[in-house]
């Protein structure tokens, strides 16, 4: 269909993204694919859109691939309906959250480089965010490779050569270290905050725990708030993640508490379940500031072959939901610590790409 030239910034950065203007609506949209309207929504409520209605032109030709490719994949019985819903909820949300997660990063960028407030460096963004296009769209999909590499990765190491072993019915699948950490007195620390001190602090929590979580070869399941929720595939290496993040947050005045235990979780859309998350949860609650809980099983299990870990039983304490808990403080020793650290390479966290003198 013909389309008018767009005027604004964003009908062109619009359609640059998506090769047009919206042409079609939603009745359109599921005549061209042969498809009922439901199903039309169903994928855009999946994506996390709102419902549009059936006299709106909003769509345009990239939606009508998008749509009529996972229709077809459904047809030719590739993936169930609803699998391709669960597929297209995760595109929806990540993406929701990776482009907020980029689109602010280039406003604060903006801003700090030429003195700006929030509204016009946001503006400045949508005036220059097709220069930015190319990059962000290669390493998006540079990284979903790697990520999903990664993945596999971990599966094939964990599961191939166990032919003929698998977990009962009754059993969650994959055994995992969870660990959960926040900031103690978040909320009286920061209600006098500037905006400008609140994205200190938080940008200083966030970017210190998610490079403690990746250098420890652990993964962060999500951000809540002040709270990070995080997997390690051992009990070593989520016990250095936590005794890592109190020691290092403390380091630049971020006091945090933090726990860690040992055992199975179900995986969904992103998240872990199981009763040993709501266990981390309430060990997490019950440590004090700058220490890192486990419970007495996760430390029997830690205990063995430890050359790394002071491990120091506290009282047995009532928790609403759970009974009896038996608290364990870990603490990491000075001396396993500097072990570790000498053992990596040396150069800490890059603050650019600058040019190796070293290369020839």
């Amino acid at each position: 269909m013909n389309q008018p030239e767009p005027h604004s910034t964003y009908e062109v950065v619009h359609a640059e993204l998506l090769g047009s203007g919206p042409v079609y609506t939603i009745t359109q949209v599921a005549k061209q694919i042969g498809i009922t309207i439901g199903d039309v929504r169903s994928y855009w409520r999946s994506m996390g859109f709102p419902d549009v209605p059936l006299t709106e032109v909003h769509f345009t030709d990239a939606d009508v691939e998008a749509i009529r490719e996972m229709a077809r994949a459904v047809l030719d019985d590739k993936v169930t309906f609803p699998t391709s819903q669960n597929l297209v909820r995760a595109q929806g949300h990540s993406m929701d959250r990776l482009v907020l997660w980029q689109v602010e990063a280039l406003v604060e960028e903006i801003s700090e480089r030429f003195h700006l407030d929030d509204v016009s460096a946001r503006l400045v963004v949508l005036d220059r965010f097709l220069d930015m296009k190319p990059l962000l769209e290669s390493q998006l999909i540079y990284t979903w490779r790697r990520q999903l590499a990664a993945l596999l990765g971990r599966i094939d190491q964990q599961f191939s050569k166990t032919t003929g072993l698998s977990t009962s019915e009754e059993q969650l699948p994959l055994e995992r270290a969870v660990g959960l950490m926040d900031m103690v007195g978040y909320t009286s620390r920061t209600v006098q905050l500037t905006r400008d001190e609140l994205a200190e602090i938080v940008k200083e929590f966030e970017s210190t725990a998610r490079d403690v979580v990746a250098a420890n070869g652990a993964r962060v399941v999500k951000t809540v708030g002040d709270a990070v929720l995080y997997v390690a595939d051992d009990l070593k290496a989520g016990a250095r993640v936590a005794t890592d993040l109190v020691d290092m947050l403390a380091e630049v005045d971020l006091p945090v508490r933090s726990s860690v235990v040992w055992g199975r979780v179900l995986s969904r859309s992103g998240d872990i379940f199981g009763p040993i998350v709501n266990l981390a949860s309430r060990l997490n609650d019950l440590a004090a500031a700058g220490t890192v809980l486990m419970d007495d099983v996760s430390a029997a299990i830690l205990e063995q072959d430890n050359t790394e870990f002071d491990l120091e039983p506290l009282e047995a304490t009532s928790v609403a939901g759970m009974g009896a808990v038996n608290p364990v403080r870990l603490k990491r020793r000075a001396a396993a610590r500097a072990a570790h650290d000498s053992a990596g390479e040396g150069e800490g966290t890059g603050s650019g790409y600058g040019t190796n003198e070293n290369d020839s």
